[in-house]
């Protein structure tokens, strides 16, 4: 495997509830890709220090992605050379497959680490991003629910790319055509299409592509607080081609304290249903508290029952 800098590996970026995960299941639909998952611990636990590149080991040995990835961290390897024998193992499992990791955060570290990888950069409508989040227990507004998207489109817009290393997929183009996007996809990935892409469904939890799903936001939100997230998201939709649907709003305190509150409520109360009080209250106390390991037992816990929302 080549190494270091002069690697071109193939990452899928985007926010979380952008349709990464259905993206990747199209992905591994064919014969010569493989997308082994979400893969943020690889840049999560890299660190520069005066000395250079460094792994935080003790926290990535507890991460549950990497504890569930089965990679193997070996002694007497650290920073890009440690990186560089994740990205080789990886590969060695894909038998031939090209390798594409999905991020969600630190584009800026790849950029910085890995100059010559492509990205495949995949965007969702911030509001129906929003309102995803909602239903997943992340918020309880779509105010609070877009910030994540902000977040990460306003790393991707610090990060430096060339133009040719880049694709920028959008999930209304994908399911609105989702044949042309996925040959898009394939000649930018330099193989060809193959139409069992399509059938990424199968033996799956997930629907075959449905136009539907797209600007879900337009039918489902109220009109106040499409405007309230379009007043924090305005530049950054702008420039990803997003149109406004009215004129944005930025919320006076009462109106932020209101939203907090119901913000708070829809995460409190999801949490109690989902996990149970014990366990959702036991987090948060743990973290407070840094009683790490504790922390971490019921934060797999969590994780685990997590699963059944991940759709």
């Amino acid at each position: 495997m080549s190494g270091g800098r002069d690697r071109s590996p193939v990452f899928v970026f985007g926010a979380l509830r952008s349709g990464t995960t259905v993206f990747r299941l199209m992905l591994n639909a064919h014969a010569r890709l493989g997308n082994p998952g979400e893969m943020d611990f690889l840049f999560d636990f890299l660190h520069r220090g005066a000395s250079g590149w460094h792994y935080d080991r003790s926290g990535l040995a507890t991460n549950r992605i990497f504890a569930a990835s089965g990679l193997h961290l070996p002694n007497g390897k650290d920073g890009l050379d440690l990186l560089d024998d994740f990205l080789d193992q990886l590969e060695a499992r894909q038998e031939g497959r090209q390798l594409c990791i999905t991020l969600h955060r630190n584009i800026g570290k790849v950029a910085e680490v890995l100059p010559k990888a492509r990205i495949i950069h995949m965007l969702r409508d911030p509001r129906d991003v929003a309102r995803s989040s909602i239903g997943m227990g992340w918020a309880g507004t779509l105010y609070h629910g877009v910030g994540h998207w902000i977040e990460t489109e306003r790393e991707w817009s610090n990060s430096l790319f060339p133009a040719g290393q880049v694709l920028t997929l959008t999930y209304e183009g994908l399911f609105r055509d989702i044949r042309h996007e996925l040959s898009r996809v394939c000649d930018f990935l330099g193989v060809e299409f193959s139409d069992e892409m399509l059938g990424y469904h199968r033996d799956t939890t997930y629907g075959p592509p449905d136009p539907g799903l797209v600007e879900q936001w337009k039918r489902k939100a109220h009109p106040r607080d499409i405007a309230l997230v379009e007043g924090l998201a305005r530049d950054l939709m702008e420039a990803r081609g997003y149109a406004l649907a009215g004129t944005p709003v930025r919320p006076a305190l009462p109106e932020r304290l209101g939203l907090s509150w119901r913000n708070r409520r829809h995460v409190w109360r999801t949490g109690f249903e989902r996990y149970g009080a014990p366990v959702f209250i036991g987090e948060k106390l743990t973290r407070h508290l840094r009683l790490r390991r504790l922390h971490t037992r019921l934060r797999q816990r969590m994780n685990r029952l997590s699963v059944d929302y991940l759709k």
